[in-house]
């Protein structure tokens, strides 16, 4: 979506609006790192972010691989600068069309600064000769394409001179830039709301009557604080330095300081109605804490909406922004998902697909990787020789003691924490989960836990299980299952065997939503045929866990054992209104588990030694006492 639209609607709606700038790492590796902050900040609930474009192309293709990334698959509607500084025509061009393929609708042009070295600005030959005849130059060859925004400065620019003549010349370059097409202005940093507000009010006598979105730069410690403000020339009120001077040499207490002095400064800028200010453009310098603190100081809270339009997180490529229909199996593989299905070429109604698409074979060929290697899997998973030590890493898991799994780069869902604890029994029990949902019966859509989607709504699920489990304990499970009609299964072995109670080729649909002026959004589905093209890729995960370790050692010989005979099973509870009922084949005959993990302890013994602590686990776990009676298990409904 452009920018101009989103801050339409914040305006529509009466609230202020925030975003973040982030620049691209020097490195592939801070690039990964900066994902994994820019994901988390994403929960902060900015309205969008911008990427900084360094001078002659500089990271270009770092800038693109951020760009790319928060489009695809941290679904954020992303800015992109674009200098023209040492950027010939077809650089340009190079860039635009990347951005354009990515979904990016969002272009901030700047001139940029001088070439490095040199203090005096020169055109590129070939290119452009300042951010108006960008602008012009997008308007003309991409009118559709892009919201285009430009820089303003209330201090004035670093290369304009003193004087009222100079800064009536620099408005009048401002107004030439929005005529040219450009439809919002970023500002510089500043720290006095004074030079602002006079600012705006000679923009707005000059007749520009665009959208001013003001950048704000948290105080994260004295020493950037005093680099920035001298790189920049910005003018900082007295009482600014009568603050942090005395806590210049804590950093905490500048960081607390700060953000009280700039919190203020937001909130002069946002009540004053003459300078008509809706929102706040935060330069995170890829920092987290300082934005967080500022908008928790100013008691700005993300949307839920913002945050989860859907439940799973929407990929803002041309060709997905219609997706609102996916599986549930690739919940915690989303970029294994994307990347599988990018080459669709269509996804009708919506819908992710089924097996009466032509396209649908394309799965097989997309390489599978659990992007680990042996040295932090050894250190996150250790080097299991027994299965009940399988079953411990995934209830630490559950429990939220171990950071990820093969199956999940991330930690669990919040909401797993309704029914944590039921979910590490189970892996106790030897039903290994890798992926779950708690039933939720018309929780309100702004609900921190469960909620997605507009404001005002109902979201609903199904309870939903998903684990490996061996054929010894499967056999009695599915005869406990078939006793309950509310419940459906599909469970599935490496070898493509498939036991169900469905035969139905409709998709079952486990999450969904109504919401005001809305049709019912089903956005979460189980289908069998997606389900089968799963699991190959879940066996295959498995299977280079394993081959993490040494051959013939131990741990790869367990680990490959168990999946190469186990089921991968995935189970619905259709009975949303009943959170406990998906829960009940798993507690019913506990008296029989002994008897069953016996068998299972038997067959791993076959190929690894150690697995002797797996029936104590299981009791322990289950509360079966030297009698085989239950002590009882009680599980929490939702």
């Amino acid at each position: 979506m452009k920018i101009t639209e989103k801050l339409q609607k914040a305006e529509k709606e009466g609230r202020t609006f925030w975003s973040f700038e982030f620049f691209p790492p020097r490195t592939a590796q801070g690039l990964q790192n900066l994902f994994d902050r820019i994901e988390r900040m994403r929960n902060l609930g900015p309205e969008f972010i911008d990427i900084t474009w360094g001078a002659g192309g500089k990271n270009a293709d770092l800038t693109n691989s951020l760009v790319q990334v928060c489009q695809e698959t941290i679904g954020i509607e992303t800015c992109m600068h674009l200098c023209c500084t040492e950027m010939p025509k077809e650089k340009v061009e190079w860039a635009l069309q990347q951005a354009k393929q990515h979904g990016c609708q969002n272009i901030l042009a700047l001139r940029g600064d001088p070439v490095a070295g040199t203090s005096k600005w020169e055109p590129t030959p070939g290119g452009f000769m300042n951010a108006v005849d960008l602008v012009k130059h997008i308007h003309k060859y991409y009118p559709d394409d892009f919201c285009v925004a430009v820089a303003g400065f209330p201090q004035g620019h670093p290369e304009t001179p003193e004087g009222e003549d100079a800064k009536v010349q620099e408005i009048k370059w401002l107004k030439e830039k929005v005529d040219a097409g450009a439809e919002f202005i970023f500002t510089q940093l500043f720290y006095d709301t004074s030079i602002f507000f006079d600012w705006v009010k000679r923009v707005r006598e000059a007749g520009i009557k665009v959208p001013i979105v003001p950048g704000i730069m948290p105080i994260q410690n004295w020493e950037k604080f005093e680099k920035w403000v001298q790189r920049e020339n910005i003018i900082v009120p007295p009482h600014f330095y009568e603050a942090l001077r005395p806590v210049k040499g804590d950093d905490e207490k500048v960081r607390q300081v700060g953000t009280k002095l700039v919190a203020q400064m937001c909130k002069e800028i946002l009540a004053n109605e003459q300078a008509g200010i809706k929102g706040l453009h935060i330069y995170t310098l890829n920092l987290e804490k300082g934005a967080r603190m500022l908008l928790q100081e100013l008691q700005l809270e993300g949307r839920r909406e913002q945050i989860a339009p859907l439940p799973w997180r929407p990929s803002l490529t041309p060709h997905r922004r219609g997706e609102s229909i996916r599986p549930i199996f690739w919940a915690n593989r989303v970029q294994s998902y994307l990347s599988r299905t990018d080459e669709w070429d269509e996804f009708p109604n919506g819908r992710w697909g089924d097996s009466r698409s032509p396209a649908y074979g394309d799965l097989d060929g997309y390489p599978v990787s659990i992007n680990i290697n042996p040295t932090d899997a050894h250190n996150l998973w250790g080097h299991p020789t027994a299965f009940s030590e399988i079953c411990g890493l995934f209830a630490r898991f559950c429990r939220g003691d171990l950071a990820k799994l093969p199956w999940s780069s991330q930690p669990a869902a919040s909401e797993t924490s309704v029914i944590d604890e039921q979910l590490a029994k189970m892996n106790e029990m030897g039903y290994l989960t890798i992926n779950s949902q708690p039933a939720v019966d018309g929780v309100r859509s702004d609900d921190k836990v469960h909620g997605w989607g507009p404001a005002g709504g109902y979201v609903y699920q199904k309870a939903y299980l998903e684990f490996f489990v061996s054929p010894e304990l499967l056999n009695p499970l599915i005869r406990r299952i078939e006793r309950d009609p509310r419940i459906t299964y599909y469970a599935v072995n490496k070898q493509g065997d498939l036991r169900t109670n469905t035969h139905s080729e409709g998709p079952n649909a486990v999450t969904w939503g109504v919401f005001p002026g809305k049709e019912i959004v089903q956005p979460t589905i189980v289908e069998a045929v997606s389900f089968i093209a799963w699991k190959d890729e879940a066996f295959e995960l498995g299977l280079q866990w394993a081959n993490l370790y040494p051959p013939a050692s131990p741990s790869r010989e367990l680990i490959e054992n168990t999946m190469n005979t186990s089921y991968l099973v995935n189970i619905v509870a259709n009975d949303f209104r009943d959170g406990m009922s998906i829960f009940e084949p798993f507690l019913l005959e506990l008296s029989s588990v002994g008897k069953v993990v016996d068998t299972v302890q038997h067959t791993l013994n076959g190929v690894v030694s150690g697995a002797n602590g797996v029936v104590e686990s299981v009791k322990h776990a289950v509360g079966v006492n030297g009698n085989g009676a239950s002590n009882g298990l009680v599980v929490n409904g939702h």
